[in-house]
C-alpha cells in the first residue's frame, strides 16, 4: 500500500531545509580568497523501505509525487463529506461515528461492538450503541505498534501489530478497562514498509496473516511477500500464496470458500503501470508473480529477466493503476437488492504517486458463477474533489443487518450504508 507513509517525506524535506538553510548562511559571510569549491553535498539517505526509493530524480513531475499525510486530529462530524458522496439510486449513506483517529481495519463482536484498528496512532477503538440509537466511541488500546488488523471469533478481539498477533478474550465484557492483550504469535518480520497487516478468521477457523514486501519491489528471504495462516492459539503456522506484494484486505467466497485478496501494485515503473489486482487462491503454495511478473502480464523490468508471467497465477481483475485497493468483503447480506449478494466490495483508498489521481471509492466487483469476474463499476464515488482528497476509504464490512460500514483514515470517519427508505435517522 502506498497511501500514507510520510515520515520519509518529511525526512527528504528536511534535508532539502537543511541545504537551503546552509547556502543562505553561506551567502551572507564575507567574501573570501579563493578557493577550490567543495563538493555539493548528499541528500540524507532514505531509510530502507521508504517509498520514495526508486523515485526518478530527473523526472520534474515524478518529484512533486510523495504518500498524502491525513489530517493531524479527525474531522468533526459536520465537517465530513458525506453529502457530497454518490452512491446507486436507493441506497443511504451516513456517518456511523466520527472522531476515530486513523481508523483503517473493522470486525464487528457479537454483542454489536465495532472495533477498529488504526495504523499511525497506535490505538485500537470500541464503537458501541445503545437502546436509543446513540453511540461512543472508546479507545479500548493504545500504545501499540501499527495496530491495523482486527478479527473478531467467540467473544475473543484478535489484534495485528507489525511483529505480532495479539488477542483480548471476552472483549465486549470490559470495553471501559484498557484492554488485556495475550500475546499468540511473534513469528512476524519487522520491516516497517508494508508491515501493517490485515487479518481475517477463515471458514477454517484459522487466522490469515499477509507479509508484505519489505520495500517497493525487492528479492526477500522466504519471509516476506506471503500469505500465511495459523491457528487461533497462535500454532500450526503455514504459507499458503506467494508472490504477494502487499495485501490489506481478503475475504472468503462465500459459495466454494476460495480466498480472494486485494494486492497493491509496485511503484515508480509508470503513472499507469502496473496496476493493483485482485486474486484468488484455489489451491494452496500458489504464487502470484510479485516481484517477477506485475499484474499478470508484465515482465518487471528489474526482477523479470529470464522469467514468463505464464508461470504464475495472474489476477481475475485489474483495479486501476496506483489505486491503493485495500479492504474488500463479499457481501451477504439482504438488505441490498439481490444483484449485490455473494459479489465483492472493495475500499481503493486512492493513488498517491500519480498526477491524475485514481481510487478513492468504494467498487462493485460483480463475478461470474465460475468465480471470474464479470464487471467491476462504482459504488461509492466522491472522495476525490479537484485531484484532491476529501475522504480516503480504507475497510468495507457488512453488519449483521446487512447494512455496509466504510472507514475513513483520513478524516478518522466510518461511514454507514443502507439501502430502502429510511424509518428513522440515526443519532451520532
Amino acid at each position: 500500500m502506498r497511501s500514507d507513509m510520510f515520515a520519509p517525506r518529511s525526512l527528504w524535506l528536511a534535508g532539502a531545509f537543511f541545504s537551503a538553510f546552509t547556502l543562505s548562511a553561506a551567502a551572507q559571510q564575507p567574501a573570501a580568497s579563493p578557493s577550490p569549491s567543495p563538493a555539493p553535498s548528499a541528500a540524507a539517505p532514505l531509510p530502507p523501505g521508504s517509498p520514495l526509493i526508486g523515485r526518478p530524480a530527473d523526472n520534474e513531475a515524478a518529484a512533486k509525487l510523495a504518500p498524502i499525510a491525513p489530517p493531524p486530529i479527525p474531522a468533526a462530524a459536520d465537517k465530513l463529506p458525506t453529502a457530497k458522496l454518490k452512491v446507486p439510486a436507493g441506497f443511504n449513506i451516513e456517518v456511523y461515528a466520527s472522531g476515530i483517529a486513523n481508523a483503517r481495519s473493522l470486525a464487528e463482536g457479537d454483542k454489536g461492538t465495532i472495533f477498529v484498528g488504526s495504523r499511525l496512532v497506535g490505538n485500537v477503538y470500541a464503537i458501541t450503541t445503545d437502546k436509543d440509537g446513540k453511540r461512543t466511541v472508546k479507545t479500548i488500546a493504545s500504545g501499540l505498534h501499527r495496530p491495523n488488523g482486527v478479527a473478531f471469533k467467540n467473544g475473543t478481539l484478535y489484534i495485528a501489530e507489525l511483529s505480532k498477533i495479539s488477542k483480548v478474550e471476552k472483549a465486549e465484557d470490559n470495553l471501559d478497562s484498557p484492554a488485556k492483550l495475550t500475546m499468540i504469535y511473534d513469528k512476524l518480520p519487522k520491516d516497517e514498509a508494508h508491515g501493517w497487516k490485515f487479518i481475517a478468521i477463515g471458514p477454517d477457523n484459522k487466522l490469515y496473516i499477509p507479509v508484505g514486501q519489505p520495500g517497493n519491489n525487492v528479492l526477500h528471504d522466504d519471509a516476506h511477500g506471503q500469505i500465511r495462516r495459523i491457528n487461533l492459539d497462535g500454532s500450526g503456522d503455514e504459507v499458503i500464496a506467494r508472490g504477494v506484494r502487499n495485501t490489506v484486505g481478503f475475504d472468503w467466497n462465500p459459495e466454494n470458500k476460495q480466498l480472494y485478496f486485494t494486492d497493491n501494485g509496485r511503484d515508480w515503473m509508470s503513472e499507469d503501470v502496473p496496476e493493483d489486482e485482485l486474486n484468488r487462491i484455489t489451491k494452496a503454495g500458489e504464487h502470484f508473480g510479485a516481484p517477477y511478473c506485475l499484474q499478470g502480464n508484465i515482465v518487471d523490468p528489474e526482477f523479470g529477466w529470464g522469467k514468463s508471467c505464464s508461470d504464475y497465477t495472474a489476477p481475475v481483475a485489474l483495479l486501476g493503476p496506483h489505486s491503493a485497493s485495500l479492504g474488500m468483503r463479499f457481501y451477504t447480506g439482504k438488505m441490498f437488492p439481490t444483484a449485490y449478494k455473494n459479489q465483492i466490495i472493495v475500499a481503493r483508498h486512492g493513488s498517491w504517486n500519480r498526477s491524475k489521481k485514481v481510487g478513492g471509492d468504494v467498487l462493485l466487483v460483480k463475478l461470474n458463477k465460475d468465480g471470474t469476474v464479470k464487471s467491476t463499476e462504482p459504488f461509492i464515488t466522491g472522495f476525490i474533489e479537484d485531484n484532491k482528497y476529501i475522504g480516503r476509504p480504507v475497510d468495507v464490512m457488512q453488519m449483521k443487518d446487512g447494512s455496509l460500514l466504510v472507514s475513513d483514515d483520513y478524516n478518522g470517519a466510518i461511514y454507514r450504508v443502507t439501502y430502502g427508505k429510511q424509518k428513522v435517522a440515526d443519532k451520532k
